[in-house]
């Protein structure tokens, strides 16, 4: 191939963006003289993903990964295409032609189901649902109401930790974050004074990163407490803190928490560990969650002791994991959520590897691990993906302008790299006029204006 391997990568959250600037380091494609040209497509159109739609606003620092992903797409090598929806707009049959190859980074964007009675009530909410509205996805309606004052948020990862805290914040700590108004407004009318967050295993079991736990604790107006009854190690739980610094630091800030003396603040964030929930209760809404207290069984496990408590509450979170969803064109495995691979090679239902067609992120993995994992996983795709760039089978449209043809014949509205720094420029504009750093655009619609600028995108 005397050409540049033509790439597209559909989805530009963190890993689609890991994996475009892995094929612009490659040393095999460099040692072979093989040039690339990347496309970074996205069905919404702003880039980032997760960075943008699911980490709390509250979160800075993680926010500014930002800075790093921006580098990629700045690439020469590198183009953004946003507000094009793989599946509606296009078809795999239209990337083979414009591609040889095909990379799916799209990411899990729904909850996991919880498989308890009552958790259909109304006031019982997924994670990922709430997580969308507060950080203004542009697919979610902007109204939520937040109800009572005591909220239970079953779950024992950073999700969870987020929506606790949101829920327990003040409104007006969130007013130097990218927050729109009308989550501000409704953060502003909650009642909650109590959160409760559940979790069915031990303290040296629960997923939370240190930095995560230690944020729960510097709220103001907001405490931490942590029923002692509720500790428990195992020889499990001794040897996971013996071989993991993170679990140690977990452990020792949670016991620090339970011994302290009360604060008296207004507002509390209770966690609860070895509490199994077994049902929402309520009869035309959410009030209240039944658990059960269970006990470690020595081998990191846990199992029930008969024992229920009935909680107090008006809303249920549901914080216990994310999904991905089926991808047009491509097989699809319901129960973990993900496109099956093997090492990032698409499997089709014989599990023979489909020609030219590659996964990474949690599409490929299920969503496991922080952002920064998804470094290692874009590695394993890009690097079985060079290798059989002599068996790909050639594009017969690989031109850069043809994609822009395809998309203008269309009539897909799509922004560009330079659209989303338009769009950006205006966010900190909107921000510094309301003494703010910055202030999100919510609508798709006003998005894809201020990103397309005169209603027509440069090629």
């Amino acid at each position: 191939m005397t050409r540049p391997l033509r790439v597209g990568i559909v989805g530009s959250g963190p890993a689609g963006i890991y994996a475009a600037d892995l094929l612009t380091k490659d040393d095999t494609l460099a040692a072979a003289g093989t040039p690339v040209s990347i496309d970074v497509l996205d069905r919404l159109p702003t880039p980032y993903g997760l960075v943008r739609y699911g980490v709390a606003p509250d979160h800075p620092r993680i926010k500014q990964i930002q800075q790093a992903l921006h580098k990629v797409l700045d690439k020469p090598e590198v183009r953004f295409l946003g507000n094009v929806d793989f599946g509606r707009d296009l078809k795999l049959d239209d990337m083979r032609r414009h591609y040889d190859a095909v990379v799916f980074a799209t990411g899990s964007d729904r909850d996991r189901p919880l498989d308890i009675p009552g958790v259909d009530l109304p006031g019982c909410h997924g994670a990922a649902d709430f997580v969308s509205w507060y950080d203004s996805h542009p697919d979610v309606a902007p109204s939520w109401s937040v109800e009572g004052t005591g909220v239970a948020v079953i779950g024992a990862g950073n999700v969870a930790v987020d929506v606790a805290r949101v829920l327990a914040k003040d409104a007006e700590d969130l007013l130097d974050t990218d927050i729109t108004d009308n989550v501000h407004s409704a953060l502003a009318a909650k009642s909650v004074t109590d959160v409760h967050v559940f979790a069915r295993r031990g303290i040296a079991q629960a997923k939370f990163t240190p930095m995560e736990l230690r944020e729960l604790d510097k709220q103001p107006g907001v405490e931490v407490v942590v029923d002692p009854e509720d500790f428990d190690l195992c020889a499990a739980s001794m040897a996971a803190i013996e071989e993991s610094n993170q679990v140690k630091t977990n452990v020792k800030i949670l016991q620090n928490w339970a011994i302290r003396d009360p604060r008296g603040e207004p507002r509390r964030l209770h966690l609860h560990f070895l509490h199994r929930p077994v049902e929402v209760l309520g009869e035309d809404r959410v009030a209240g969650l039944r658990t059960e207290r269970m006990e470690l069984t020595g081998d990191g496990g846990v199992r029930g002791t008969g024992e229920y408590i009935d909680h107090e509450v008006q809303a249920v979170y549901r914080a216990v994991g994310y999904l991905g969803s089926p991808v047009a064109d491509l097989p699809f495995d319901q129960e973990s959520g993900t496109i099956p691979n093997d090492g990032g090679r698409v499997l089709d239902l014989d599990e023979n590897p489909v020609p030219g067609v590659y996964a990474t992120g949690w599409i490929k993995r299920g969503p496991v691990g922080l952002i920064g994992h998804t470094k290692g996983d874009a590695l394993e795709t890009v690097t079985n993906l060079v290798a059989d760039r002599e068996r790909l089978e050639e594009a017969p449209e690989p031109e850069p302008e043809a994609f822009l043809r395809l998309l203008d014949e269309r009539g897909v509205a799509y922004t560009t790299w330079d659209g989303w720094q338009r769009l950006e420029s205006h966010e900190e504009e909107q921000g510094l006029s309301h003494g703010r750093k910055r202030i999100k655009v919510r609508s798709r619609g006003d998005m894809t204006r201020i990103a397309r600028a005169d209603g027509a995108a440069p090629a």
